[in-house]
């Protein structure tokens, strides 16, 4: 656990919530809600936590309920914190990951033209670009694009389940996320991990079309289709936020 976040014990009227001070001024809300069926935490981007309580709940459960997430509530404000910080030139030498590799972007000057070259890729650009990022990262979402659907309909084949629609997006806070209709969407920065935890992120949204939540029968069915599923989870938590920042 990360010490520094003050979950402290109150109650609260129904549909209301008193903010708890934290630090860096930040707060933990707690607020109690007639319709809510379970406990929820959310992050808001500017480092707020607020826990749900469900119907029938408590303040000293969901207290405990949000101790037992301080890793991953830590994990979010700084997701969040790192999101805002101005994005950073990237220039030959700059170090990137690419499929879980970190690699450097190097730049030739081509005569009207410029060469761009990360592992096995060459993006040729014109002009001699001040920023390598644009060009690098259009690559990327290009790779992605053409990519991810093709292993994600080919792992949901071989699960027997149906996908109704894929996208590949630029999401901020999200690897993938998936539709009560079946719409999986994918983060684009997953040609950037190794092959076996892009894997692992395409079966976890696949297993929400067999069970929509995050319930422990839920990760069975990760566990069963993904045994590796656990290394997967912790290289995105050591790694994951190295692919917002600036210069990687």
């Amino acid at each position: 656990m990360q010490p520094g976040l003050p979950f402290g014990s109150v109650t609260h009227p129904p549909g209301g919530g008193r903010e708890l001070p934290g630090p860096n001024g930040f707060g933990v809300e707690f607020v109690r809600s007639g319709r809510a069926r379970r406990y929820v935490l959310r992050v808001r981007d500017d480092g707020r936590v607020r826990v749900t309580i469900p119907r029938g709940g408590s303040v000293r459960e969901a207290r405990q309920f949000a101790e037992e997430h301080r890793a991953w509530i830590t994990a979010e404000r700084l997701r969040f914190a790192v999101a805002r910080r101005p994005r950073l030139v990237w220039r030959d030498g700059t170090e990137i990951l690419f499929r879980g590799r970190t690699t450097a972007v190097r730049c030739t000057a081509r005569g009207e033209s410029s060469e761009i070259r990360f592992a096995d890729q060459v993006v040729v650009v014109s002009g001699q670009p001040a920023d390598l990022r644009p060009a690098v990262e259009a690559h990327l979402r290009g790779l992605a694009a053409r990519e991810l659907g093709p292993r994600l309909l080919a792992l949901a084949a071989e699960q027997g389940l149906r996908v109704a629609r894929v996208s590949v997006r630029a999401q901020r806070t999200r690897w993938g996320s998936c539709s009560p209709r079946g719409h999986i969407a994918l983060n684009w920065r997953l040609v950037q991990v190794p092959a076996e935890v892009c894997d692992y992120v395409l079966l976890h949204e696949l297993m929400h079309l067999r069970e929509a939540n995050h319930s422990p029968r839920f990760w069975r069915h990760v566990a069963r289709v993904c045994p590796g599923y656990q290394a997967a989870r912790r290289w995105l938590r050591e790694h994951g936020l190295r692919l917002e920042r600036a210069g990687g």
